[in-house]
């Protein structure tokens, strides 16, 4: 017997679905503009250091540099802002526009004179966050997700590092260290694991209607029936 209904804290509801497709639909109607009316944004980007820049805090992971570029951080946004909406939805939005921030700020402090655009950095926080979140939990709904996470799109890990040219590993790793940092701060409205009846301090072995089957020694003891009611009660006593 469970103290609390766990299955209140997941429920499936459209935003899940709703919100992601969403995001991803803008990312794509930014870039269909650009190609239907032959704009660049690009220089609504991070531009690191500079206060014309700051703007693309906001911008930046709305803007593409081509159709491979989009479609990479379109399938894993859907995947892992789901994730957030399903498992997190009390927090999601606060941890989204956190990680949106913090993922810009952090190329706009640390990256290389250059023009920033994508929804990598996003991605790498949400991957951040799911998992070490899941784990810290130790819950197993949770956990079991941030596993899947990590098979998933655990060689993110290779993407915080400034191993390939033209890659703005700085968006990259300021994400995953935004999803670390939010994973150890944010700690209310988390679903807790289950606790069981027998877990609470109020919980007396002598009256539980299982126990007292058996005596001081692990022998069966054949006890006379007793109705529903005083179950009931031996087990809210």
């Amino acid at each position: 017997m469970r103290t609390k209904d766990q299955n209140t804290s997941f429920q499936f509801s459209t935003g899940v679905i709703l919100y992601p497709v969403l995001f991803v639909l803008l990312m794509w109607l930014v870039f269909w503009f650009e190609l239907r009316f032959g704009y660049n944004f690009t220089d609504f980007g991070v531009l690191p250091r500079t206060f014309s820049g700051i703007s693309g805090i906001i911008f930046s992971p709305f803007i593409h540099s081509g159709l491979s570029h989009l479609w990479h951080n379109s399938v894993p946004i859907l995947v892992l802002m789901g994730g957030l909406f399903y498992f997190y939805k009390p927090v999601a939005w606060r941890v989204l526009f956190v990680l949106i921030l913090i993922s810009g700020l952090g190329t706009w402090l640390i990256g290389r004179q250059a023009y920033h655009i994508g929804a990598s950095g996003v991605v790498y926080g949400l991957a951040s966050f799911l998992f070490f979140k899941g784990i810290w939990s130790k819950h197993y709904r949770l956990t079991a997700f941030s596993l899947i996470v990590v098979f998933l799109y655990g060689s993110l890990i290779w993407g915080t590092m400034p191993i390939q040219e033209g890659m703005s590993w700085e968006g990259h790793l300021s994400g995953f260290l935004g999803g670390l940092l939010l994973a150890f701060l944010i700690k209310n409205k988390i679903p807790k694991p289950a606790k069981y009846h027998w877990e609470t301090e109020a919980y007396n072995p002598e009256n539980d209607p299982f126990l007292r089957q058996f005596d001081e020694h692990g022998n069966f003891i054949d006890l006379p029936e007793e109705s529903d009611e005083d179950l009931e009660e031996d087990i809210n006593a």
